[in-house]
């Protein structure tokens, strides 16, 4: 991880852990601090923690039992409105006009790792310019 304090932190939710591990290596070589959950449970509790030291929502939407990353977001966003997100999934991306929340990205998987990194860091750079 960067030693850099200035550096985004973001929440990662995958529960799939081959992707998770392989995201995480390119999230941190781009420069971002990460917090990793595995599931929904996992990720409302980090997002209760740890909300306001947030920048950003990496989220797959189906994470298995539990919360999906449709309701991750959402509660994400109740916490701190306006929080960039990305989604990213293997068959839900036909739901996101009905269930992401607005001002978000879809990524569909399979994905190159640099699609996410690029997704979430346009989303910083508006969140920051408003």
């Amino acid at each position: 991880m960067s030693s850099d304090r200035s550096a985004p932190l973001l929440l990662y939710v995958e529960d799939e852990i081959l992707v998770q591990h392989m995201l995480i290596s390119v999230l941190e070589d781009a420069g971002f601090h990460l917090l990793v959950a595995d599931g929904g449970v996992q990720a409302k509790d980090i997002l209760t923690a740890k909300a306001a030291q947030l920048h950003g929502l990496i989220t797959d939407v189906n994470l298995g039992d539990g919360p999906d990353g449709w309701d991750v977001a959402r509660t994400a966003r109740e916490l701190k409105a306006g929080l960039p997100i990305v989604y990213v999934s293997a068959a839900s991306e036909h739901e996101w006009s009905a269930k992401g929340v607005p001002n978000s990205i879809m990524i569909a998987k399979p994905f190159v790792a640099a699609q996410v990194v690029v997704a979430m860091s346009s989303l910083l750079t508006i969140s920051d310019q408003g």
